[in-house]
């Protein structure tokens, strides 16, 4: 007779846990092949260190779109919040502004898009993406009238912050000369990684963000198993804002500079690390940490185009337009094959 525990082995994967297992594998194999056949950077930790430095804004901004989808909403506004947020802190900041005020600032200016695209949507009903393409070119034109020409942070106290960095010298590299180059980490990494945890923690383990699923799943079941389908969808949306405006404050960490070109596609590129994180537009189905792991690919597929000599920008929006399309098409695949599954059984 079989006992629990064999039972339990048996029991199949969620779509959540098949999507992100698949988003990992393809990464890892994606890095092995980098090298095996390019070498180079790819076989030094900084590499990796690299893509997390130059993206970690972006993660941020993907985790609050991938709470979004879940929940079955679409908000094409960061890029726009996120640039904003850096041209206003620069500003606040080079006008005598301190570094905890520009922080607040930031993070107000999220929360105030997140409130406005919340209520608009979850109360009034209007289309999801209609208020947030109305959000991002508020968000792009309020740039220029914040600064015509484009800024550089002159604060001193944030000009150290920008240099500050995390060494880890057992991941470093030996360099030709024979002295120890330390692995290098930026603090924004660090922001990022915490909230990809604080958000894991919260779709997996709160009543909210189960409701998230709920909502993006069916509206109407959800709504007679008791959730406020209203007030959660608000919740996704001003998460969302809150953080595009840390997502800003962590980029002007990184460039220090604002301009109105800053965070330019970085909604675009959001919306695919989620979907090859294992996030679907339809909602009720995703995982942060496949959004994390999303980012990851999509990032190392620009640096081995990069790499392979492929110097022109448009061969990394081909080549991000065709991991899309494949990994839309595999989750289409996978899921629709489980679902026949389900029926026969």
């Amino acid at each position: 007779m079989k006992n629990g525990n064999d039972l339990r082995r048996r029991e199949p994967l969620t779509d959540n846990q098949l999507l992100l297992t698949i988003t990992i594998c393809i990464f890892f194999a994606m890095y092995a092949l980098a090298m095996i056949f390019l070498g180079g950077g790819f076989l030094r930790f900084q590499q990796v260190f690299d893509l997390l430095n130059n993206n970690a804004a972006l993660i941020i901004v993907a985790c609050g779109l991938t709470i979004v989808m879940i929940g079955g909403g679409i908000d094409i506004s960061v890029g726009g919040v996120t640039a904003l947020v850096v041209m206003c802190c620069i500003v606040h900041m080079n006008n005598g502004g301190s570094i905890v005020t520009a922080a607040l600032m930031a993070i107000a200016i999220g929360l105030g898009f997140g409130l406005v695209h919340g209520l608009l949507i979850s109360y009034l009903e209007i289309q999801p993406f209609i208020i947030t393409l109305a959000g991002m070119f508020f968000a792009r034109g309020m740039i220029t009238i914040v600064s015509l020409e484009p800024q550089k942070v002159a604060h001193e106290g944030f000009k150290a912050l920008m240099k500050t960095k995390i060494e880890i010298p057992w991941l470093g590299y030996i360099a030709k000369k024979g002295n120890l180059i330390p692995a290098r980490m930026e603090i924004g990494v660090v922001i990022a990684l915490v909230i990809v945890l604080v958000v894991f923690f919260m779709l997996k383990k709160t009543r909210l963000g189960r409701n998230f699923y709920a909502i993006g799943g069916n509206n109407q079941s959800a709504l007679m198993l008791g959730v406020n389908v209203k007030r959660t969808r608000f919740y996704s949306y001003l998460i969302s804002g809150l953080l595009s405006g840390i997502a800003g404050f962590v980029f002007m960490m990184h460039t220090g500079a604002g301009n109105a070109t800053n965070a330019a596609g970085a909604e675009m590129n959001a919306i695919a690390s989620s979907i090859i994180g294992g996030t679907l537009l339809s909602g009720g189905v995703g995982n942060v940490i496949g959004t994390f792991f999303g980012t990851l690919t999509l990032t190392t597929i620009k640096a081995i185009v990069t790499a392979s000599g492929l110097q022109e920008p448009w061969w990394q929006s081909i080549t991000t337009g065709a991991m899309l399309c494949f990994f839309i098409l595999l989750q289409s695949v996978v899921l629709s094959n489980r679902g026949k599954r389900r029926i026969k059984r």
